[in-house]
């Protein structure tokens, strides 16, 4: 029996190539409640989830014996039988830019032992993805290398300014996952976000459920279903009829969720290239405005050790051109 660690059982038969040996992996106490998929990937490194999903369909990734689905959370003590693993060589990532190390490294806001929390810069996205070569998960890995378990506990959209809370433990992560997750209740994420028009005085919550499509987050009229979805309004502050800046806080974590409730309440966020108004974003723009005007303003997280965080950051300074 052995446990991955550095490049323990890794060979390299070809340049286009590489391949991990077959093993058993018994799997840390530390890493309890993890994804099996993700839990494999930090361990061989390159190795793509769909090629993790594919030898689980076909059971030949098994746990404790058993074959197991692709969203399955391991715990402590398990023992992992991993067949031989061979990754065709694609492009190498393009390295991080420096500058953008600085950026993420200067907009940390708070970090302890098991998180760290950035202020994130509007038009930053969280991770690499298409036509991204970097973003703030990559720009932390580099900057810290001797944090090696650092991942994204949740999103933010790339146009979206403010915190952003990332893991330095698998049992941080694990916690603010299961809260993110199951008890959405005991952690308080609020936004501030300059809509369209006046908002209403008596439009303080929306349940409207949300659907994804192919190319977007739709509200789902209720004979086709959607996930559940609630956000809780309140007015900060008007701008004659032109505007209103108002508080919007998750009780939900939907995708592109206050965005879509703006847009369902016929109040679009100002610079939302996506579900806004051209009219109002031409009138953002006109005021030297070029980003989007959502911003995650406060967070309130329960700790593993009972106590609980609170953080607010500002909104970005441009905001104060309207």
């Amino acid at each position: 029996m052995s446990t991955i660690g550095g490049n323990s059982g890794r060979r390299r038969p070809g340049p286009g190539s590489t391949t991990f040996a077959a093993r058993t992996i018994t799997v840390p106490a530390a890493h309890d409640g993890r994804r099996l998929d993700k839990y494999i990937r930090s361990q061989l490194k390159g190795v793509p989830a769909t090629l993790l999903f594919r030898l689980m369909r076909e059971g030949k990734i098994r746990v404790n014996g058993s074959k197991v689905k692709q969203n399955h959370r391991i715990a402590g003590g398990d023992e992992l039988t991993l067949p031989t693993i061979t990754v065709e060589a694609g492009p190498s990532p393009r390295p991080v830019a420096r500058h953008l190390v600085d950026a993420v490294k200067n907009a940390i806001v708070h970090e302890d032992e098991g998180l760290i929390v950035v202020d994130k810069p509007a038009n930053l996205a969280v991770h690499r993805g298409t036509g991204v070569d970097a973003g703030v998960i990559e720009a932390l890995r580099r900057a810290r290398p001797d944090v090696p378990d650092l991942e994204l506990a949740h999103r933010l959209d790339r146009e979206t300014s403010g915190l952003l809370m990332v893991a330095k433990t698998p049992a941080m992560l694990r916690h603010l996952q299961e809260i993110l997750r199951d008890r959405e209740h005991e952690i308080k994420r609020t936004y501030l976000a300059l809509v369209e028009g006046a908002w209403p005085d008596d439009l303080h919550v929306s349940h409207a459920p949300l659907r994804r499509t192919s190319r977007a987050t739709i509200v789902a009229p209720e004979h086709r279903g959607g996930q559940r979805a609630e956000t809780r309004f309140r007015v900060v502050e008007r701008h004659d009829r032109r505007a209103t800046l108002i508080e919007a806080r998750l009780l939900t974590g939907r995708k592109h969720q206050i965005r879509v409730h703006c847009k369902d309440a016929g109040h679009p966020i100002g610079g939302d290239s996506r579900y806004g108004s051209r009219a109002f974003n031409g009138h953002v723009r006109g005021r030297g405005i070029t980003g989007m005007l959502l911003h995650a303003h406060t967070l309130q997280i329960p700790l593993p050790d009972g106590g609980t965080l609170r953080l607010t950051a500002p909104p970005p300074e441009e905001w104060e051109r309207f």
